[in-house]
């Protein structure tokens, strides 16, 4: 056989095995939902002698790869924690440049995310949001609401003990109104209660970092979730690291209090 017929076999057979691979990776996938912390924007950029708002423009890009590679193996649902409630504390400058930077990102990436079959998801007090950037994520919502593929939950002025509180005053609304009982409430009503209604709880958790904190994040969530901590910071995180995470997760029993 001539040799370079030889080699273009070899690289076809390789890329049949990679697919067979791939496809077993796919169906293989040992959880339904990944929550992540995504920290450390400003400590990259601080590294790097940087104004903060390169690292969080690095840290969208870190996102993007880690959604397309999520898509690819078929995960069901990712939650990121994009801007948390107590984020307003930091300067009016910082917050000015987020605010604007999730409206641009929003328009610049939706076409990918929805071609790509991306169910979009905010949850957190949205009413606290600027009116332009409520309208293009309620937007954005509508027009992927029919997708098929991965769920992505975006956690925008999300505080835990915030959401906790705004659930225990329906369902307490909900007695008074006679719509009810108390004595029936459990932990399946307050979940339907809860921002994340609807969506399973994470199996695995995944915080870049290295802080040992759930940061007022999935609080209610998180109460059976493996946490995972990563030194890297989030922008330096890439696919191979959600990679090793997950096959740490696979390592650990799970036993549910038993």
């Amino acid at each position: 056989m001539p040799e370079a017929a030889a080699r273009v076999l070899k690289e076809s057979t390789s890329g049949e095995t990679a697919s067979r691979s791939k496809a077993s990776a796919k169906s293989e996938l040992p959880l339904s939902h990944v929550a992540i912390i995504m920290d450390g924007n400003r400590r990259w950029a601080t590294k790097r002698h940087l104004p903060r708002a390169i690292g969080h423009k690095h840290g969208v890009k870190s996102l993007k790869a880690l959604v397309k590679h999520v898509g690819a193996l078929s995960l069901p649902y990712l939650t990121v924690y994009a801007f948390s409630s107590e984020n307003w504390q930091r300067s009016e400058e910082e917050v000015g440049y987020l605010m604007r930077l999730f409206t641009d990102v929003l328009s610049e990436e939706f076409q990918e995310l929805a071609d790509n079959q991306v169910k979009l998801r905010f949850i957190g007090d949205l009413a606290a949001m600027p009116e332009k950037l409520r309208a293009s994520m309620a937007e954005a919502v509508e027009k992927t609401k029919d997708n098929s593929g991965l769920n992505l939950q975006v956690a925008i002025n999300y505080g835990s003990r915030l959401e906790i509180t705004q659930a225990v005053r329906k369902i307490a609304q909900a007695v008074r109104d006679g719509k009810l009982d108390a004595n029936t409430v459990d932990d399946q009503t307050i979940n339907q209660y809860l921002y994340t209604s609807g969506i399973p709880d994470p199996e695995l958790l995944i915080r870049t970092g290295g802080e040992m904190r759930l940061s007022n994040y999935l609080l209610w969530q998180s109460a059976y979730t493996e946490i995972y901590v990563i030194e890297k910071l989030w922008p330096d995180f890439t696919p191979a690291d959600f990679d090793e995470a997950v096959s740490e997760f696979t390592r650990r029993e799970r036993r549910y209090g038993s």
